[in-house]
């Protein structure tokens, strides 16, 4: 009996071994295989035409609408974006209450930063970045599901039309792909900016690296991080710009964070109509955790893989630019990179 007891045994011990092998070669084998196609991604020549076209952005702190930076700041601000392709400033007046409100004292030297910008960098826009948190994964935030809510985002974008802003920035995070309450509220708002000769900008999520990873992290986590290519498409036909939040991806290496990039830009060039610019995020900035690995996540990683992608796919595109995140953060190594990487226009 002892023998066939071991006998009998032995196989039920092995069980557990051989379920770990195959869990492991289910995630592992995925994950390597993607990390190569990345890698593959983010090789290539460089072509010709992939440089500036004139129409980056830049995010900016809420010191520049509350009093805290004054005209030595803008002037050295002003010398800092010579000769580069930024044109619009997305500059945080928010942000909005969670009914949708924006109290007046949030920007107010929001007068004394247009007037200047636009007296010492003719042709840069400065539009107002509006922000909430929205209650999509918990009880607290603003709730686009709410009529009289985007209501109230529509008239706090009027208001800050009003203040002289030449263009309004949404960013409303965590956004679902598939919210048709967002789309309603980016047809009243265009309508508006439309209306007053301004722009309509929105900071987005990322797309799908794989179709339907969106619901299947809502399904796991709760937090689908990416939008579905099609929505993508949806709301980037009710703005004038798309900003892609393309960073806090993860990734462990900048060569796999460039080919993300690539693929990213590649993905969004199919889904963006031609009227309609295209930004990809840099990320100026250096954190470290779960979702941000500073050493990996570097302009100079993003540029070069966004650069592959447009001569790949779409380099005569001339409604495309970057979105520089953000201005309080950068180092002078990550405006190094984005000068060298992404070039100059003919203004420097």
């Amino acid at each position: 009996m002892a023998a066939l007891g071991r006998a009998w045994r032995a196989p039920r011990a092995r069980w557990p071994r051989r379920i770990a092998v195959i869990v492991a070669a289910l995630v592992v084998v995925p994950v390597v295989t993607a990390g190569a196609a990345l890698r593959v991604t983010y090789m290539g020549d460089l072509q010709d035409g992939t440089r500036t076209r004139g129409r980056d952005a830049i995010w900016m702190g809420h010191a520049w609408v509350d009093g805290r930076k004054d005209d030595a700041d803008l002037a050295a601000f002003a010398r800092r974006i010579k000769g580069t392709g930024i044109r619009d400033l997305y500059v945080h007046a928010g942000p909005l209450e969670h009914d949708g409100t924006l109290p007046a004292a949030r920007y107010s030297r929001a007068s004394w930063l247009i007037a200047a910008v636009h007296r010492t960098m003719p042709g840069v826009r400065v539009h107002a970045w509006l922000g909430d948190v929205l209650a999509t994964e918990g009880p607290e935030g603003l709730r686009l599901s709410r009529a009289a809510t985007r209501e109230a985002v529509l008239g706090s974008a009027r208001q800050v039309l009003d203040a002289g802003f030449d263009g309004v920035h949404l960013d409303l995070e965590p956004l679902h792909s598939g919210d048709r309450d967002f789309l309603l509220l980016l047809d009243e708002v265009h309508a508006l900016t439309r209306g007053r000769g301004a722009l309509l900008s929105v900071a987005t999520a990322q797309i799908d690296p794989v179709p339907s990873l969106h619901a299947a992290a809502r399904a796991v986590t709760g937090h689908p991080k990416w939008w579905s290519q099609a929505y993508f498409h949806q709301v980037a036909l009710r703005v004038d710009q798309v900003a892609v939040m393309s960073y806090d991806t993860a990734m462990p290496l900048q060569s796999l964070y460039g080919g993300y990039v690539a693929h990213q830009t590649a993905l969004a060039l199919e889904a963006t109509p031609e009227a309609t610019d295209l930004l990809m995020g840099l990320p100026f900035y250096r954190e470290e955790d779960m979702s941000h690995h500073g050493y990996a996540e570097t302009p100079a990683a993003a540029v070069h893989g966004l650069r592959l992608a447009l001569g790949r796919d779409d380099v005569h595109r001339e409604r495309f630019g970057v979105a520089l995140y953000v201005d309080f953060a950068a180092t002078e190594s990550d405006w190094a990179a984005y000068r060298d990487g992404w070039g100059a226009t003919s203004r420097a």
